[in-house]
Order: structure tokens, then sequence, then C-alpha cells
């Protein structure tokens, strides 16, 4: 049993941000230089990756909850099957 669903957005994010902390400790470290706009496009690029692997999750959730809803409705509807009155 999960305790959550799988979030590939944060995933990324997480990723990206972890790459840019790795880049500037190599720069601080001395192992590399690194110039100071290095930051810019890693983050951007991470966080507009994150956001379409955000969309693309929600969008097959959606979909799977939708199908599991419509294959769950096979049986008669409550009105019919004599329970309620009708007018």
């Amino acid at each position: 049993m999960l305790r959550h669903e799988f979030r590939p957005g944060r995933l990324i994010a997480g990723a990206a941000v972890l790459a840019t902390a790795a880049v500037y400790l190599g720069d601080a470290t001395g192992a590399w230089r690194i110039p100071w706009f290095t930051a810019l496009p890693v983050m951007s690029g991470g966080l507009a990756l994150a956001a379409v692997a955000t969309f693309v999750g929600y969008r097959l959730r959606r979909r799977r909850s939708a199908m599991a809803a419509s294959s769950e409705n096979t049986a008669a509807p409550a009105s019919t099957s004599g329970s309620q009155a009708t007018r």
C-alpha cells in the first residue's frame, strides 16, 4: 500500500536544486571555476522540466481515475431499482 502518490515534478525540481548546489559547492572548494550566472539556466530549465512532468502526471492521474469511475458504473441506477419513489 502506497503512503502517497508519486509526484515526478517535485523530484525533478529537487534534482535541479541539488545540481545547482553541487555546482556551487565545487566552485567553493576550488575544484572548478563556475560563472555566477550558471544557476539561472540550470534552475530555469529544471523548473520548466518539472512543470511539464507535473502536467503530464496530472493528466495521467485524471485519465486513470476517469477510466476507473466509468468501469464501476455497470449496475442500474438507484431510481430504477424501486428503492425510490418516482413521480
